[in-house]
């Protein structure tokens, strides 16, 4: 029995250094990723915050970074992906839903940006428009969940921008 006893202590012992050691490993990344966000080095603050991601996979906060860097790196789809689970973790946190609003409304404005307008595909021009869709649900949620948020004024400039392009796209039916 004391056998038992020592060799489950010992196991017990094993693994909270063995968290505590993984704790610090990713607080590190994470300072090391915050680092070069603020350097505008976005390519390295992902590395980073995936090799974060990998040791510990349920801290929303590197989520949304992650979102954010991708974000400004112009990764779109990594962005999106990275702040729906960051969602997943932590649903009530108002910053991931205005984070994905902004890269999804981004990335909508970029599959439409091209030298010559006749090549947009028509997937494309859909896709744009289901992502200005969900851009303009998150920043609503984002507004519901952060009622008070300091920035407002700029949420709501981005849901009337997001209107007002959805107004011009949609064709004109004349009556005769």
């Amino acid at each position: 029995m004391k056998k038992a006893l020592l060799i489950a202590s010992v196991l017990f012992i094993a693994v909270i250094t063995t968290a505590c050691i993984n704790n610090i490993a990713v607080q590190e990344l994470n300072n090391k990723a915050a680092e070069y966000m603020q350097k505008g080095d976005f390519e390295s603050a992902i590395n980073r915050l995936e090799a974060s991601i990998d040791l510990d996979s349920t801290m929303y906060e590197t989520y949304y970074n992650l979102g954010i860097a991708s974000t400004n790196a112009k990764k779109y789809e990594k962005a999106i992906e990275s702040l729906e689970s960051g969602i997943k973790i932590k649903p009530d946190y108002p910053n991931f839903y205005y984070s994905l609003a902004v890269a999804q409304a981004e990335y909508a404005e970029e599959l439409l940006e091209t030298a010559d307008e006749d090549k947009v595909s028509e997937d494309e021009k859909k896709k744009s428009a289901e992502l200005k869709l969900l851009a303009t649900t998150n920043a609503k949620k984002y507004l519901e969940l952060a009622p008070e948020a300091e920035d407002r004024e700029t949420v709501e400039q981005l849901l009337e921008d997001l209107n007002k392009e959805e107004k011009e796209e949609q064709p004109v039916v004349l009556k005769g």
